[in-house]
């Protein structure tokens, strides 16, 4: 008994310790995107920002056919095939590079059939060329299934303080909207390198990476449909931007794009927490489905908390913020802004599905939910912006985040267990004793 209870303080410190490295690599992220961000907002200007926050969404909406699914599938096969380590990870490279080529192809494809100007047009394929070097992300999984953070926090760190520099220089030197489309290849780059050197400092070596066809099939095999599910949340997450920029022009995208801004950087929160429990949820599954339970309505207790306090102080004091932070001409952002914040309570229940999903073989689940989402999604956007501007694409987001992050895992069996802890998680919020104990 006293050796299960050392094991699992050791297990517990192991993962406060690995939140804490990631949760500060997100805080310096927020700050990135609180300074610099919005200082380049400022300095666009909604037109050009508008531009810049396009372009972004046009790649975000192809990088879901790079990734090829594999994230969370190969941090699982880490933790239970340690032995294969380099088969897997030579393997997720290839198929990783594989899709870059795709989505390159694809989004290529689709930008000729779109009455874009050559400006935007060469931005969005200079941030297309960032992903190539998102490759080498198979090292990040790496230690994600080591709780073992601290080096791709370094190195990330030391990615996003350069391109912080670059980009404070870029607005300084007044440069041309263009420029700032290099910053985000730049980035990538700097990420690659430092996840070889920390791969290198731990005694290991990308060398030793070997492909396998075997290993392809059985990773695409159980990712597959992870692939769908991760265009349809990609396309639930950034098609109201691109929707935004076709039927009104790029100065709402910029006006939206705070709203999206302010929301997001809240959702670095959520991946470093659910991104580091994820290996201690594995390890408890297979030992206990009744552990596996416990903590994870632990987790989504504190998602909750998080998600519900900062919605209620944005709506209380978005306007101070917007105004105060991108200044009098994004103003028309305010009203977007109390909308769109609620949507994330449902993006952190919906990331902490993902450990429910994965580990209870849920995978095609996952995918169909996201594709519901995106498909409510798009329907809505169509309907409302067309009728309530930029409000309407707020309240589509909410209602179809609300759906497919919450409200559908009651419409199924295998799921329903998952809408319980859900729930409880919003009841929770209310309870004192959750909030004094949460652990």
């Amino acid at each position: 008994m006293l050796s299960n209870l050392s094991f699992l303080n050791q297990r517990y410190a192991k993962y406060f310790k690995n939140t804490a490295w990631l949760l500060m690599e997100k805080g310096l992220r927020i700050l990135d995107a609180f300074f610099i961000g919005i200082w380049l907002a400022r300095y666009l200007g909604p037109e050009q920002f508008g531009i810049l926050s396009y372009a972004e969404s046009m790649v975000y909406l192809f990088t879901a056919v790079a990734a090829m699914g594999l994230d969370q599938i190969v941090v699982r096969e880490l933790v239970k095939d340690a032995p294969k380590q380099n088969e897997i990870l030579g393997t997720t490279f290839v198929l990783r590079i594989i899709g870059f080529a795709i989505m390159l192809v694809l989004l290529w494809g689709t930008l000729q059939l779109l009455n874009n100007d050559t400006l935007t047009n060469s931005i969005v394929l200079i941030i297309a060329c960032s992903v190539f070097f998102k490759s080498f992300s198979g090292i990040d999984y790496y230690f994600q299934s080591k709780i073992h953070s601290k080096y791709v926090v370094i190195t990330n760190s030391i990615a996003v303080g350069v391109a912080a520099v670059a980009k404070v220089s870029l607005i300084i030197t007044q440069a041309d909207l263009i420029n700032f489309a290099y910053v985000y290849v730049g980035e990538a780059v700097l990420i690659a390198l430092g996840l070889l050197l920390s791969y290198s400092y731990k005694k290991l070596s990308a060398l030793k990476w070997k492909f396998s066809l075997r290993m392809s099939g059985y990773l695409l095999r159980k990712s597959w449909f992870l692939i769908i599910g991760a265009i349809a949340a990609a396309l639930y997450f950034k098609i109201d931007q691109v929707m935004i920029k076709e039927i009104l022009d790029e100065r709402a995208v910029g006006l939206y794009s705070v709203a999206v801004k302010l929301s997001s950087i809240w959702l670095f929160v959520t991946v470093a927490i659910t991104q580091s429990v994820f290996p201690t949820l594995v390890a408890l599954r297979k030992r206990s489905r009744k552990e596996f339970l416990e903590r994870l309505q632990q987790l989504y207790d504190l998602l909750m908390k998080i998600a519900i306090v900062v919605s209620v102080l944005y709506t209380i004091f978005a306007n101070f913020i917007v105004t105060f932070l991108f200044g009098n001409e994004y103003a028309e952002s305010v009203e977007v802004v109390i909308i769109y914040i609620w949507s994330i309570v449902f993006v952190f229940l919906s990331n902490g599905s993902w450990s429910y999903y994965l580990n209870e073989n849920l995978e095609k689940f996952a995918s169909l939910r996201l594709i519901i989402g995106a498909v409510i999604n798009i329907a809505l956007n169509i309907y409302f912006i067309e009728l309530y501007g930029l409000t309407g694409a707020a309240y589509a987001t909410l209602i179809s985040y609300s759906i497919s992050g919450y409200f559908v895992n009651y419409l199924f069996k295998s799921t329903r267990a998952n809408f319980y802890l859900q729930t409880y998680s919003l009841l929770h919020f209310f309870n004192i004793r959750t909030w004094i104990k949460p652990f």
